[in-house]
C-alpha cells in the first residue's frame, strides 16, 4: 500500500509541476502555488499523525531513543528545531493514550479540527501550543484555557503564525488580569551563555545577574582589571572589561583551583598540527575558541598554564594498550584535538560535556588507544550502547552507520572535515 501511494503521489507531484511551464498563464501558476501549499499541509499533517502513533506504540524507545525529536533527527535529516515542531503538534492536536490504556482526546481539539481541514499550517499549531504554555496561560482556569485555544484556533485563517503570537499572548494576558500571585521574595535569575562562532574564530557570552551578591563579585573582578593601563591606552571600555574578564580566568586556570571538567582538570590546549610546527608554528587551534593567529600562538606558548597538543605520534601518550581501562589524561587530550567535541555528525556539545568510548569494548579485548577511541556527548553515547547505532574508526577517524530503519543502505554519516587553509 506504501509504494502503492508513493507511486501515486509521484504522478501527481508530475503532474503539478508540468503545469508550471512556460505555457501556463499567471492566474494558473498562482493556482499551483496554493495546491502545493495544500499538499505541504497535508503532508505535514500525516507527518504528525505518524510521529504520534510511533510515540503511542513506544517504537523510538524500543530502538534506544529517549527522544522522538532525537529519532526524527537522526531518520529524516531534519534540524532539532523541526523535529521538535513535529513532536509538540504531535502531542497537541492528535489522540494520546492514558495510564489505563483508554485513549484520551487531542489536548488542543479546536486546533487539531483546523490542522486536519488544512486552515491552520504545521507553524500554526506550533504557535498556539507555545501560546497556550506560556506563564499568563499557565494560570488560567481550565475553562478559559478552553476558549482561549478556541479563539486562538479560530484565528488561523486570517493571521500568520507571527501575527497569531502576538495576539495570542495579548489575550492569554487579558484573560489573567490579575497576573501572578505576589510573592515577598523576588524572583532571581541568574543566567550565562556561552557560543561560538560557527564561521571564525571567538565566540560570545551573554548573561544576566538577578542576585545582586553573585553580579557584584564578577563586577569587583571585571573593574580590578579593568583601568587604563597607561594614559596612552585608548581601548574603549567594553574591550577593556572583556580582556580582564578574559585575564582573570586566565589567572584561575594558571593556579589550578577548578574542578575536573569531563574527567580532566581544566587547562588551555593549544593544538598545532605537526607541519605547522615545524614552519615556526604559523597557526594552531583552541579547544573552545577556533583558530588561533601565528600572533596570538606566541602569546600563548609563553604562558605555563597552557598545554601545547601536536597531532603526532610523539609527545603524548597515544596508545597505553590494554594496562587500564580508563582514559589517561594526555590520551584524553589527543582524542579531544582529533574529534574538537562530540563527534556525531551534527553534534556541537564542546569536550567538557563529553565522555571518551571504547569503539571495541574494553571488555571485549579493545585497546585503550586513540584509534580505538572516540569523544562522545552523555546522549549520543548512550545510543551508541543502547541503539543499533554502531561507530568505527575509518583512517583515523571516527563514523557513525546508523540501523537500517533509518537508511537501509546504512551509509556511514561523520563529522565534515574543514578543507584545509592556505
Amino acid at each position: 500500500m506504501r509504494r502503492a501511494a508513493h507511486e501515486s503521489l509521484t504522478v501527481a507531484l508530475s503532474a503539478l509541476r508540468a503545469a508550471t511551464g512556460p505555457t501556463a498563464t499567471p492566474d494558473e501558476l498562482v493556482g499551483v502555488l496554493a495546491v502545493a501549499e495544500e499538499t505541504r499541509r497535508a503532508l505535514d499533517r500525516i507527518m504528525v499523525d505518524v510521529t504520534a502513533d510511533l510515540q503511542r506504540r513506544g517504537t523510538f524507545a524500543d530502538r534506544g531513543y529517549r527522544s522522538a525529536a532525537g529519532a526524527l533527527s537522526d531518520l529524516l535529516g531534519w534540524e532539532r528545531f523541526e523535529s521538535r515542531r513535529r513532536v509538540v503538534a504531535a502531542d497537541s492536536v492528535c489522540p494520546t493514550v492514558g495510564l489505563g490504556g483508554e485513549e484520551l482526546p487531542a489536548r488542543m481539539p479546536a486546533t487539531a479540527t483546523v490542522f486536519a481541514d488544512g486552515t491552520a499550517s504545521l507553524r500554526h499549531v506550533e504557535t498556539i501550543a507555545r501560546v497556550l504554555s506560556s506563564g499568563p496561560a499557565t494560570r488560567l482556569t481550565p475553562e478559559q484555557w478552553a476558549g482561549a485555544e478556541i479563539q486562538l484556533a479560530g484565528q488561523t485563517g486570517a493571521m500568520t503564525p507571527t501575527e497569531l503570537h502576538t495576539w495570542g499572548m495579548q489575550l492569554v494576558e487579558l484573560l489573567d488580569q490579575d497576573g501572578a500571585e505576589p510573592s515577598d521574595e523576588p524572583v532571581q535569575l541568574n543566567e550565562l551563555r556561552l557560543s561560538r562562532f560557527r564561521t571564525r574564530p571567538g565566540g560570545k557570552i551573554t548573561g544576566r545577574y538577578d542576585d545582586a551578591a553573585l553580579f557584584a563579585a564578577i563586577a569587583a573582578v571585571i573593574d580590578a582589571g579593568a583601568a587604563p593601563r597607561d594614559p596612552d591606552d585608548e581601548r574603549p571600555v567594553p574591550q577593556r572589561q572583556a580582556e580582564a574578564l578574559a585575564e582573570a580566568c586566565a589567572q584561575v586556570l594558571d593556579r589550578g583551583r577548578l574542578p575536573e571538567t569531563g574527567g580532566r582538570r581544566p587547562q588551555l590546549v593549544v593544538t598545532v598540527r605537526l607541519e605547522d610546527l615545524e614552519r615556526r608554528a604559523a597557526a594552531a587551534s583552541l579547544e573552545f575558541g577556533g583558530a588561533l593567529s601565528a600572533a596570538t600562538l606566541r602569546q600563548l606558548a609563553c604562558d605555563a598554564a597552557v598545554v601545547p597538543m601536536v597531532l603526532s605520534s610523539t609527545g603524548v601518550p597515544l596508545d597505553v594498550g590494554r594496562i587500564s581501562r580508563t582514559v589517561p589524561d594526555g590520551l584524553r587530550r589527543a582524542v579531544t584535538a582529533r574529534d574538537g567535541g562530540c563527534a556525531w555528525a551534527g553534534c556541537d556539545r564542546p569536550p567538557s560535556w563529553c565522555e571518551v568510548h571504547h569503539v571495541v569494548e574494553w571488555a571485549n579485548g579493545g585497546p585503550t588507544e586513540l584509534g580505538n577511541l572516540v569523544m562522545l556527548c552523555s546522549a549520543h553515547h548512550r545510543l551508541i550502547h543502547h541503539s543499533l547505532w554502531e561507530v568505527r574508526m575509518v583512517n583515523g577517524l571516527p563514523e557513525f552507520i546508523p540501523p537500517s530503519w533509518i537508511d537501509r543502505s546504512r551509509r556511514p554519516r561523520r563529522r565534515p572535515t574543514p578543507a584545509p587553509v592556505g
